[in-house]
């Protein structure tokens, strides 16, 4: 029951001294200090260890401890000196006082004896720098001069060392006198150091003079030798025989390191400009071409042709009044040379040929985009025309009331400014503000061609960029649904203008790509008005039609914009849904609607063409397309599901019964832009278009079955295709094309293989016989639980002997923290008592004193 008391750390604490005591007890203990553990039950088998226990001993022996250890380093706790005993022999009992004195003095003789002088005491020692003794570096051995102009120049010598930075004075010191000499009177600080530059500079004189007398010597050396060198015998110099020897080609290796040695280096290129410096200078360049369309449609001249200074001679009265035109020019410089203008009118018409040329030259290198017609156009640059003609037009201009001097290059200019005129109005504008409502756009893109329409809808975006102003923003966000419904209106024309849409996406590309929020949530509003005029239709008339071309461009439109990989996305998915909807909700009951479906089917396909996604209503609809385009048959082998039905006035829509129209049918896709014009076309046409639609079903069963061919399912998904391909298609007698199509996908369904093991039921694992063998348990000891394995047990064991010995070092800590705490209690209260004793003391004293004084004062006031 009870447990160990007092047990310390390391097995030599507490617990292991009150069992020894327990072992040995004393003869009388004192009943008051023995605790007995009693046991409420008597358990058979267990033994009973911690039953008698003597607190009060082994709390004694415990302060005892903590007195002879934990008390002495309290009080040497602010002492950092240690006195160590290194007296030979102090501490060891086994030798004899008399061995002891007589080895100290025989250590302290041999120590004695080795040292050369006893006043020396750092004789053991030396000491170095930098592996040089400081006895050798004391001697001042290598002196070098300050002035010398060797190799080791900069160095000061000893005698400037010492005399500017000490050494008890060095050279300045009073240097004592021979006996044999007279006394000199000492010499100041600034004549030695006067002395001494002298001395130096006439070392340096003399170091001069000799490398002079070596040059001179070396030169006079030179010019005898060789003069005796031509006695020599003569040797081909080593450049002669190398120009002899014939010199080894370079291999390839050799010429292509060579190479590389002459390429061209990486050169740094200019910082990229952000997107806000290139709409800033595009919107400059748009600026400033649409100054020069206006400039030349109201026939102003250029500003540099107007600032162009014009020669005057002192006798002009300036009235206008000319006899001949002056072809006199100023002096001007071009580029470091002389300009020499244009006399002659033929090389001036040449001269304006070749401006006009590099002009229509440097508006092809603007981007693609813009205008072709503005390329060809001759751009007006008739600020390229002569000197002379501006002069003669300001002339005229001046003197409308006069009569003309030269009237056939009057109308010649004349002519020519007006063809200036009409080429700059038929030019677009290079800078257009965004429109406010979609009949403004209209109104801008109306009666262009498509080419047009891109460039304006270009300039509208880079002329109000968002990070030009603060409102540009919102205006670009509606310029998208303006596109979005104008392209509607260009899907709803008869015939529609599918390039023009075309060319429309791209710009309709790039708003999504800036405000990709808005541009969603306008495609959103455009599909969820589509499905709820779908649900209106089905209730009122119980059926739904097929969308019109407009909804299946903006179906077109929206995978472009969005990427379709994703599991869900906010306007994919309504579009998927919008899809699946159309193929099952509507009908089939025209041709128009069988093109129209099969649309929806390859746009089905681009959907899911990286996350192949099962489509099922796209499986249903192309073999209800296979299903129409054969006879009707009692037993079909396959069943069909809405919208087609087996028996009725359209279950035959895309049968061709004519063998002449077979023969004719030229293999080609399905224009979506003839599905408002197939009810107008002829019987030919109609088959030809039959057999079309039968051949646009057969590429996209192709496509589906690479696509889905991994489903484990496939087989029977394709089972009422392959009825329909094996058993009813081949009685239509289609052309060899559509019969070699049919054949290859039937190959194709052939060669998959199952991917699919199919379901057995699991064989039941038969009941096994009662046994009654009896179950034997091992019992284990020192109450562990049953059931675990050998390490779980050691481990347990480890855990708890680990808590044991925790408790104990905490129950340890914890009493020698109350013991520090009681002596430094006993410290302040013997302080205290010991103040309390002074201070007494120091009163007793005090009143003595002042008794005395008192009786001194009495005995004088008596007297």
């Amino acid at each position: 029951m009870g447990k160990a008391r007092g047990k310390a750390l390391g097995g030599k604490g507490l617990g292991s001294q009150a069992r020894s005591q327990k072992a040995k007890p004393s003869a009388n203990p004192n009943p008051f200090e023995v605790k007995i553990n009693r046991q409420k039950f008597q358990i058979l088998g267990r033994k009973t260890r911690h039953d008698v226990g003597l607190p009060g001993i082994s709390r004694a022996k415990a302060i005892k401890k903590r007195t002879q250890t934990l008390l002495k380093e309290y009080k040497e706790r602010d002492k950092s000196n240690v006195f160590t005993d290194k007296r030979f022999g102090e501490y060891n009992t086994k030798i004899s006082p008399e061995e002891k004195m007589m080895k100290r003095f025989a250590l302290e003789r041999q120590r004695n004896n080795e040292k050369k002088s006893i006043y020396n005491l750092n004789e053991d020692e030396e000491l170095t720098h930098y592996g040089q003794s400081l006895a050798d570096i004391e001697k001042f051995n290598d002196i070098v001069d300050s002035d010398s102009d060797t190799e080791e120049r900069g160095m000061l010598s000893a005698e400037l060392t010492a005399s500017h930075f000490g050494g008890g004075g060095g050279l300045l010191r009073k240097k004592t006198s021979e006996p044999g000499e007279e006394e000199e009177k000492p010499k100041s600080r600034k004549e030695l150091i006067e002395e001494l530059i002298a001395k130096s500079k006439q070392e340096k004189r003399e170091r001069q003079i000799q490398r002079e007398n070596a040059l001179e010597l070396t030169e006079k050396l030179d010019s005898d030798w060789k003069e005796i060198q031509s006695l020599l015998s003569h040797k081909t110099p080593k450049w002669e025989k190398k120009d002899k020897e014939e010199k080894p080609k370079p291999d390839a290796y050799d010429m292509m390191v060579r190479e590389l040695g002459f390429e061209m280096k990486a050169q740094p290129s200019n910082r990229m400009k952000t997107e806000e410096e290139l709409a800033k200078e595009e919107q400059a360049r748009l600026k400033k071409l649409e100054a020069d369309r206006l400039r030349r449609m109201l026939g102003k001249e250029d500003d540099e042709n107007t600032k162009k200074p014009k020669h005057m001679s002192a006798d002009d009265l300036n009235d206008g009044f000319i006899l001949n035109k002056d072809d006199r020019h100023l002096l001007s410089y071009k580029d470091g040379k002389m300009n020499q203008e244009i006399d002659d009118p033929n090389e001036e018409e040449q001269a304006q040929e070749g401006g006009e040329e590099d002009s229509e030259r440097e508006e092809d290198e603007e981007p693609e985009t813009e205008d072709s017609q503005e390329s060809d156009a001759p751009d007006s640059h008739s600020d390229l025309e002569s000197d002379g003609d501006s002069e003669q037009e300001e002339i005229v201009h001046e003197n409308k009331n006069k009569k003309p001097v030269q009237a056939p290059e009057k109308n010649t200019n004349d002519a020519k400014q007006k063809a200036v005129f009409e080429a700059a109005r038929s030019e677009l504008p290079y800078t257009f503000t965004a429109p406010d409502s979609y009949e403004e756009l209209k109104s801008l893109l109306s009666g262009k061609s498509a080419e047009q329409q891109l460039v304006v809808i270009e300039r509208i975006q880079k002329c109000n960029h968002p990070s030009l102003a603060v409102g540009n923003k919102a205006k670009l966000e509606k310029l998208f649904g303006f596109l979005l419904e104008y392209i509607g209106d260009l899907a709803t024309k008869t015939p529609p203008d599918l390039k023009t849409v075309d060319k429309l996406i791209v710009q309709l590309y790039n708003l999504c790509q800036m405000f990709p929020e808005f541009a969603s949530s306008s495609v959103k509003f455009v599909l969820r008005d589509v499905v709820h005029e779908m649900e209106e239709m089905i209730e009122i008339k119980g059926r739904a039609s097929f969308p019109g071309l407009d909804v299946l461009i903006y179906l077109k439109i929206t995978g472009i914009l969005f990427p379709t990989s994703d599991f869900w996305h906010p306007v994919v998915t309504p579009a998927l849904v919008c899809m699946s909807q159309i193929l099952t909700k509507c009908p089939v009951t025209s041709l128009q609607d069988v093109v129209k479906g099969l649309f929806v089917c390859c746009l089905f396909l681009e959907y899911v063409s990286l996350s192949q996604r099962f489509v099922p209503e796209l499986i249903n609809f192309l073999a209800g397309v296979l299903h129409i385009a054969t006879p009707n048959k009692d037993t079909q082998g396959y069943t069909l599901v809405h919208p087609f039905k087996p028996l009725g006035r359209n279950s035959e829509l895309l049968l061709v019964s004519s063998k002449d129209d077979m023969d004719t049918w030229p293999k080609r896709g399905l224009p979506l832009s003839r599905v408002n014009t197939l009810k107008e076309s002829s019987e030919t046409e109609t088959n030809h278009v039959r057999l079309s639609c039968v051949s646009v079903c057969l590429n996209l069963i192709k496509r589906c079955l690479t696509m889905y061919s991994t489903l484990p399912s496939f087989p029977e998904i394709m089972k009422p295709i392959r009825v329909l391909l094996t058993k009813h298609v081949p009685e239509c007698g289609y052309p060899r094309e559509l019969q070699e199509l049919c054949q290859s996908i039937l190959q194709e369904m052939e060669n998959q293989d199952k991917n699919y093991q199919p379901l057995v039921c699991e064989k039941s694992k038969p009941v096994p016989l009662k046994l009654f063998t009896p179950k034997v348990v091992k019992v284990l000891e020192f109450g562990r639980k049953q059931g675990s394995s050998k390490e779980e047990q050691e481990r347990k064991r480890l855990i708890h002997k680990h808590k044991r010995e925790f408790k104990g070092a905490v129950r340890e800590i914890r009493k020698d923290n109350q013991f520090l705490a009681r002596m430094q209690l006993t410290e302040i209260m013997e302080r205290d008592s010991e103040r309390k004793r002074k201070v007494k003391q120091l009163f007793g004293s005090l009143a003595t004193q002042e008794g005395e004084w008192k009786a001194l004062k009495r005995k004088k006031f008596k007297k």
